[in-house]
């Protein structure tokens, strides 16, 4: 599987641009504000139907402009697939496969299985739980639709019950047999996801132990525990138990938006106690073990795109990325650099196909 080429119109700081890639090694390189993190970012929106780095789609159309366009052509499964993305300000986003417009944009995740290690990316230690939930649910929907299905539907059912709560207290009136017909849903709802979450977490422990002492040469075990009130025995009644705490905060206090994932080194939280460099190589240990059980899922490589990284790791943690790369761990990788010098030094002797695109003011 890998990408082709890309077009963009309007996105962003690119009013329009076309690109053809290496199906193994593409580097973007220039200045910061040049456009280079906006490439990765759109093929992020290839794969994820989203931007890696705005939370609206307005926000990344091109100033003064009301719509942009990306479209790539990539090879799956030896066959050739497009994809499009438009939005237009004040209409809803489009997914297109092969010139065809997609009834539920959800459909389209996970076809184009995609890994991203950003400058950021150590929030998911420091940030809260929030990060942490959407980092492991998008991984689990890009695998399986059932489980993006039922977490779309949750979060429906959280969205409706909190609203009902709300309208509880502003006019005095209840109605509990609507109240309990959500109960229901979100206690099915809570129980399936957090198994899902569950089992995605012993999948991966091994793969993360696995990746962290070979990039950054520790002894240390690094373990992820999760926290939910889901798995339970007595989930049913512990959820129905809040309903007096729900009324009052006018809120639901139980559900699996309410799981957090606790990163450790040792038997410590690695927030508290880890290094900057062992911070690091936690993270992209993590994001190493997402791409194996992609790959393994899937049985091809994902896309694998490096955002900056040669400016967040040591020469060390370098070193060892480029020996995986060497050995041809990865499939197609996209990754930028604000130092034409050193990127072209560091991959200039891998044993790669190699394209360096060099960036200007988009």
């Amino acid at each position: 599987m890998y990408l082709k080429s890309l077009d963009l119109i309007q996105f962003k700081n690119h009013e329009k641009r076309h690109f053809d890639f290496s199906a193994q090694l593409n580097c973007f390189v220039g200045l910061n504000g040049s456009g280079k993190t906006n490439i990765l970012d759109a093929i992020h929106y290839l794969s994820l139907t989203k931007s890696a780095v705005q939370s609206s789609d307005s926000l990344n159309v091109q100033h003064e402009q009301d719509f942009f366009a990306i479209k790539g052509q990539f090879e799956l499964s030896d066959k050739p697939v497009e994809v499009r993305c438009t939005f237009e300000l004040g209409k809803k986003k489009l997914i297109y496969q092969n010139g065809k417009a997609l009834d539920k944009i959800s459909e389209h995740v996970g076809l184009i299985p995609l890994v991203l290690i950003a400058p950021d990316d150590t929030e998911l230690i420091k940030g809260g739980s929030d990060g942490r939930r959407k980092f492991f649910d998008g991984l689990i929907s890009q695998l399986d639709h059932s489980y993006l299905d039922k977490l779309i539907r949750y979060h429906h059912f959280l969205k409706q019950r909190n609203a009902l709560l709300k309208q509880f207290a502003e006019t005095g009136r209840r109605d509990l047999t609507l109240l309990e017909s959500y109960d229901q849903e979100l206690i099915v709802l809570s129980k399936f996801l957090a198994l899902r979450r569950s089992e995605l977490l012993q999948e991966l422990a091994p793969l993360l132990q696995r990746d962290y002492e070979e990039i950054s040469q520790g002894q240390e075990k690094v373990t992820i525990t999760y926290e939910t009130e889901a798995l339970r025995e007595d989930f049913d009644s512990y959820f129905l138990s809040l309903r007096k705490k729900d009324l009052i905060t006018k809120n639901s206090n139980a559900g699996i938006h309410k799981d957090d994932f606790n990163f450790q080194i040792g038997d410590h939280p690695i927030r508290k106690i880890g290094s900057q460099g062992q911070q690091k190589s936690f993270i992209i240990a993590l994001k190493l073990g997402q791409f194996q059980i992609f790959e393994k899922s899937r049985g091809e490589k994902p896309l694998l795109l490096l955002d900056d990284i040669f400016d967040k790791l040591d020469d060390l943690r370098i070193a060892q990325l480029m020996q995986l790369i060497s050995k041809h761990t990865f499939g197609q990788i996209f990754l930028t650099d604000a130092r034409p010098e050193r990127s072209k030094k560091i991959l200039g002797d891998l044993d790669a196909e190699l394209r360096f695109f060099e960036m200007e003011k988009g």
